[in-house]
């Protein structure tokens, strides 16, 4: 049974809060497998020899897959069926969440969380295109708050989770266990969930749109990641992020020029889908960003334990939880453009007080940064995703969920590569210094500056001092290491209060029956 684009009143589903229930684990799952990666970073590293950057781009290839692959996912969500492709991608995570269980080492880690990441990309937009069809609009807010719920409650458990999985059944468990919840979701969309496409789409799909858009999304995310070991100034790393540019404007041309394009730029005369867009991008940006900081400080630096960094993470998501029926209301009276400037600048605030760990304040400080992150984005989650979602027209809510969670992967990807890039800028010269006067060579004391600080590769590099020069060299490297986790948290804080700000720019004031300009 298909339901309609466009249901006229009375023929909504009837079962469509229990199909609501299957499409929120189905979301949680994808944003569980996104973040309970991080956080077993530190452990990895001890088994595994890979550098710091090799772990941040392990850790980036879910979001680099989807990113690559979830606009395509979006139209072929219009074009053959959302729920479909809801099963396929569900299925698709269950199967390549074994990967790493079958290829050792690291090339496994990427490989597995590279499939994982396109499976997902058919996940997310289809999860949230669903509901302006399936609900009406009296009920939308109610929907699109569990589903954004389930999505941060995902984020919210993944460290926690990550943790307690490394320290009980091994890092590895964090892949398999996609399993079992991959296997609950499909039962209960496969039981509940009516299809949901446009009958009038065309089943064409864009290709030269999906070879530049994804050509570019890949180029300019392991641009990002490879700079970090390469240097910025290297031209290969220049060449990539050159290439991102020319083929980001040479979809867009495309996308101008065909009859049926993978994103039909109409969405872009909605002020609300233009001002929310910006919203969203920086909000994942400054979130991922501080989240990786933060799981690679506590445990490298403070030396705290992987499952205790998963519950010192917990504030931010957890506060997230409790605030978004606040946005929800906030919304229901101003309209959703001031509830999302004031979530950014409260993100920013609070990022900006977590930023103080460079200046040895207490876990308190930290903590409370974290829960006033957490109410701004609590505040801006339900307002934001409506505005995305169901402002433009229902025939085009696959392609806008999406651009949606196509700029949720670059925010968040860029995110981790370029505030880890601020985090060694702000590292001064002492750890290497220290190292190389120690009898270490160039080479070595540079890589041990790119290095966990304790993992296998220093381990490696630090075999042919002695202990007590190793301890020296690893003290320097953490306190280097503090202050430049510290004022690269400040700086995405500033980021994300320009990004409040900056917003009425892009976004008009907000009118309840207002057309595309």
């Amino acid at each position: 049974m298909t339901v309609p684009t466009s249901p006229a009143a009375g023929e909504y589903p009837e079962h469509r809060w229990r199909a609501l229930t299957g499409i929120c684990l189905a979301a949680t799952l994808v944003w569980l497998g996104f973040a309970d990666f991080a956080v077993a970073i530190p452990t990895i590293a001890r088994e595994i020899p890979a550098t710091l950057p090799q772990l941040q781009w392990a850790n980036n290839a879910f979001g680099l897959a989807t990113g690559v692959l979830v606009l395509a996912a979006g139209r072929l969500c219009d074009a053959y069926g959302q729920r479909r492709m809801l099963e396929l991608g569900l299925v698709g995570m269950s199967v390549f969440s074994l990967v790493s269980l079958f290829v050792p080492g690291y090339t496994g880690l990427v490989v597995g969380r590279g499939l994982m990441g396109a499976a997902a990309a058919f996940v997310l937009p289809a999860t949230l295109s669903l509901i302006p069809a399936l609900f009406p609009p009296a009920e939308q807010p109610r929907a699109f708050g569990a589903w954004m719920g389930a999505t941060w409650f995902g984020q919210a458990a993944g460290p926690a989770a990550g943790g307690l999985l490394t320290v009980l059944l091994g890092w590895r468990s964090i892949f398999w266990i996609t399993v079992p919840l991959g296997l609950a979701a499909l039962w209960l969309v496969r039981r509940n969930v009516l299809e949901v496409r446009d009958a009038e789409a065309s089943r064409r799909v864009d290709v030269p749109g999906v070879l530049t858009s994804g050509a570019a999304f890949f180029l300019l995310i392991y641009g990002c990641t490879l700079g970090q070991e390469r240097g910025f100034d290297d031209p290969l790393i220049l060449a990539m992020l050159g290439a991102a540019v020319v083929l980001g404007t040479a979809f867009v041309l495309i996308q101008r020029r065909v009859a049926e394009p993978l994103l039909d730029l109409v969405l872009f005369s909605y002020p609300s889908f233009r001002g929310s867009l910006l919203a969203n991008t920086t909000m994942n940006a400054v979130f991922a960003g501080v989240v990786f900081l933060l799981a690679v400080y506590f445990q490298d630096v403070a030396g705290y334990s992987v499952f205790a960094t998963g519950l010192l993470l917990l504030p931010a998501s957890a506060t997230v939880l409790l605030f978004i029926p606040v946005g929800g209301m906030f919304e229901s009276r101003y309209g959703p453009r001031l509830p999302v400037a004031t979530g950014l600048v409260c993100l920013g605030a609070g990022a900006l007080v977590a930023g103080q760990v460079a200046h040895g304040a207490g876990f308190g400080v930290v903590v409370t940064g974290q829960v006033l992150a957490g109410m701004g984005l609590g505040v801006l989650s339900v307002p934001m995703s409506r505005a995305l979602v169901a402002g433009p027209p229902i025939r085009l809510a696959g392609t806008a969920s999406g651009v949606f969670k196509e700029s949720s992967m670059i925010g968040s990807a860029l995110g981790v590569a370029v505030f880890s890039v601020a985090q060694r800028l702000f590292e001064d010269d002492t750890a290497v210094d220290t190292a190389r006067g120690q009898g270490l060579s160039e080479a070595d004391s540079e890589k041990l500056a790119n290095a966990v600080t304790d993992s296998a590769a220093a381990d490696a590099l630090l075999s042919g001092v002695s202990a007590a020069t190793r301890e020296t060299i690893r003290t320097v490297l953490r306190d280097v290491q503090e202050t430049g986790t510290g004022d690269a948290i400040r700086v995405a804080g500033l980021v994300a209060v320009a990004a409040g700000l900056a917003l009425p720019l892009v976004w008009r004031p907000y009118r309840r029956h207002s057309t595309p300009s």
